[in-house]
């Protein structure tokens, strides 16, 4: 077997509307492809990061929420690698988004800190 990387990621959100301004406003994703399936009442919005097609976020009527955080079975996070996790997290607040205190990674030495999407996804900032 020979994966070659990460495909994309699915993300199911409580209300489309605002997670889709908070990954393409907020977050600054670009929009690839935006799709009603009305036999599923569902949106599956296809968005870039950097340029690169990377996540799909859907909404379902009636999905669970998730049980804890961040620590629930299943993905724990998702990350994003910036050049500055100092000024990402000053842009983010400066949009109104709570962000942790900013850690070091003990291992590697980078910096790092935590935010969450409207559902309460935990979103990592990891520094390049």
């Amino acid at each position: 077997m020979k994966l070659t990387k990460i495909h994309h990621i699915a993300i199911i959100c409580s209300d489309y509307e605002t997670s889709k301004t908070f990954y393409t406003e907020i977050l600054g994703l670009s929009i690839i492809q935006e799709k009603y399936r009305k036999d599923r009442d569902s949106y599956k919005l296809d968005l870039a990061v950097n340029g690169e097609y990377q996540i799909e976020l859907f909404s379902f009527p009636g999905s669970p929420n998730r049980l804890s955080y961040p620590e629930a079975v299943g993905l724990r996070h998702l990350a994003f690698e910036v050049d500055s996790v100092e000024e990402t997290k000053q842009e983010l607040e400066e949009k109104g988004i709570g962000v942790e205190v900013i850690r070091t990674d003990e291992t590697t030495g980078k910096r790092f800190t935590f935010f969450s999407d409207p559902d309460g996804l935990p979103i990592e900032l990891y520094e390049k």
